[in-house]
C-alpha cells in the first residue's frame, strides 16, 4: 500500500459509530520512531538551510503532492470502530474558561506549516498543528508529511514547523523537528488507518536581523578583500572553541569562519517552546462519529475541473460532521470524513479539531487530513478523510509527549 494515498474507491458512509467498545488497544507496543535532528548543531543547520539565500528555500517550497481524484466503485458498510473507552487530552491553557463569543472563526495560532525536503530532493510543505505535551514541543501532521516511502531514506529530510508562516515571515520563530513517532503499521506497512504522525520539535530559534544571507556575504567579503573591519562590527557572530567551529564547517549551511586564531559562528536567539509561544490543542480518541468539527489548513492546488480555489497561502477553515469512511485502494478500514471543498495538495496534515472553542481557539485534535475525494463525480472535491483516532492513536501519542527537546541556541 503506498503512502501516496490515490483514494481510488474511497467509500464514504454517514453511518454512526458502533456502540459497542472492544478491549483497550495495546498501543505501547505498536510505536515506531525515528530521528530528524540528533543534535543541536545539526537543527541549526536544517534551520540554516530554510533561511539561506533570503529565505529562498521556504518562498519557493511547493505544497506536498498526493493523487487525489477518486472514484467510488462500490459501497461499504464498514468504519472506524472504537477499541476502548473515550478519552481526551486537554489543550494548553484550556484550564483558563472563557465566556466570550464571536460570530467571526477566530484561526488558530497552533496551526502552520512544516517544510522538508521530499524525494525529488525538493522543498516542499504541508499542514501541522501544535499540540500539548509535557514540555510543550510536540506536533502533529499525516504519516506521509514525515516519513518516506518514495524513496529508502525513513524520514524526510531538513524538517522545520513555523506556525502562522506567510511568504518569509515566521512571526514565532521556526521549530526543527527532533524525533518523529507514527504507528508501527503506518512504518512498515503504510497501513492508510495509521496515517498520522506526533513530531517533538526543539525550541524555536530566531536569527540576526538580517539572517544568513547576509552574514555569509560579509564573512566573503572579508576573506576576499582581507579587511575584517565589517565582520568585527556585525553583532551576528559569537566567539566559540575550535570543536564547535569545526563541527559548525561539516554541517556545510552555518556561516562561520576563522581570524587572528580565534573561531566564530553565527549566533541564534532563542524563541522559546512551541506551546507556551502559540499553545497546543487536546487530544480526543475514540470518540462517536456524527460530531461536528472545524478543519484547518493551507489548501492549495486546482480541483479536477481546473478551479484554482485556493493557493495555500492563508489558513483556512471548513465545518461539518464527521461520517465513516473507507479507502479500500489503500486498504484503510477505520477512516473518518467530512464534507469538505479543501483540494488535496496543502491540506495535508490539516487539523481536525473537536468542540472547538471559539474564544480561547482550542479545541481537541480528532484527526488530520490524508487525502480528499470528489465523492458524486463532478470533478470538485467536496470531502476530506482522516484517521479514526482510537486507542492506537493515543498510544502513538503517549510516546512521543513526554519527550524533552530543549533550547538549541
Amino acid at each position: 500500500m503506498k503512502r501516496t494515498l490515490a483514494f481510488g474507491g474511497l467509500v464514504a458512509t454517514a453511518g454512526l459509530l458502533a456502540a459497542g467498545l472492544a478491549a483497550p488497544a495495546q498501543a505501547a507496543n505498536d510505536v515506531a520512531s525515528a530521528p530528524l535532528a540528533a543534535t543541536g548543531i545539526q537543527a541549526k543547520s536544517i534551520a540554516a538551510f530554510w533561511f539561506s539565500e533570503h529565505m529562498a528555500n521556504l518562498i519557493n517550497a511547493t505544497p506536498y503532492n498526493v493523487e487525489t481524484k477518486v472514484v467510488a466503485k462500490h459501497i461499504s458498510k464498514g468504519g472506524p470502530a472504537a477499541d476502548s473507552k473515550p478519552g481526551v487530552v486537554p489543550a494548553i491553557g484550556d484550564e483558563k474558561k472563557s465566556t466570550s463569543k464571536s460570530k467571526n472563526v477566530n484561526l488558530p495560532k497552533t496551526t502552520g506549516k512544516v517544510f522538508f525536503i521530499g524525494a525529488d530532493h525538493r522543498p516542499h510543505w504541508c499542514t501541522a498543528t501544535s499540540v500539548q505535551a509535557a514540555y510543550h514541543n510536540l506536533v502533529a501532521t499525516a504519516g506521509h508529511c514525515v516519513y518516506d516511502t518514495a524513496s529508502n531514506a525513513a524520514t524526510m529530510k531538513r524538517w522545520v514547523f513555523i506556525p502562522g508562516y506567510y511568504q518569509g515571515k515566521t512571526p514565532w520563530g521556526i521549530y526543527v523537528g527532533k524525533t518523529a513517532y507514527t504507528h508501527y503499521d503506518y512504518d512498515v506497512y503504510e497501513d492508510g488507518d495509521r496515517d498520522y504522525a506526533f513530531v517533538t520539535v526543539y525550541n524555536g530559534i530566531k536569527f540576526p536581523p538580517n539572517g544568513v544571507a547576509e552574514a555569509w556575504d560579509i564573512v566573503k567579503k572579508a576573506v576576499r578583500t582581507g579587511d575584517w573591519t565589517e565582520v568585527e562590527k556585525y553583532v551576528g557572530f559569537k566567539e566559540v572553541d575550535k570543536a564547535t567551529y569545526d563541527a559548525y564547517v561539516k554541517e556545510g549551511q552555518l556561516p562561520a569562519y576563522t581570524h587572528n586564531g580565534k573561531y566564530y559562528v553565527l549566533k541564534f536567539a532563542d524563541a522559546g517552546r512551541l506551546g507556551d509561544n502559540v499553545g497546543g490543542q487536546g487530544l480526543a480518541y475514540n470518540q462517536k462519529i456524527g460530531q461536528p468539527v472545524f478543519v484547518f489548513g493551507y489548501p492549495s492546488g486546482k480541483h479536477p475541473d481546473g478551479n484554482q480555489a485556493f493557493t495555500g497561502k492563508t489558513l483556512k477553515w471548513t465545518y461539518g460532521k464527521t461520517f465513516a469512511a473507507t479507502a479500500p485502494s489503500v486498504k484503510a478500514e477505520e477512516l473518518q470524513g467530512v464534507k469538505s471543498s479543501f483540494t488535496g495538495e496543502g491540506s495535508l496534515g490539516s487539523a481536525w479539531l473537536l468542540k472547538y472553542n471559539n474564544g480561547r481557539r482550542l479545541g481537541y485534535l480528532n484527526g488530520v487530513t490524508i487525502g480528499v475525494s470528489d465523492t458524486d463525480g463532478n470533478d470538485r472535491y467536496d470531502t476530506s478523510v482522516s484517521p479514526y483516532f482510537d486507542g492506537e492513536t493515543y498510544g502513538v501519542y503517549s510516546a512521543a509527549k513526554n519527550n524533552w527537546s530543549g533550547s538549541i541556541a
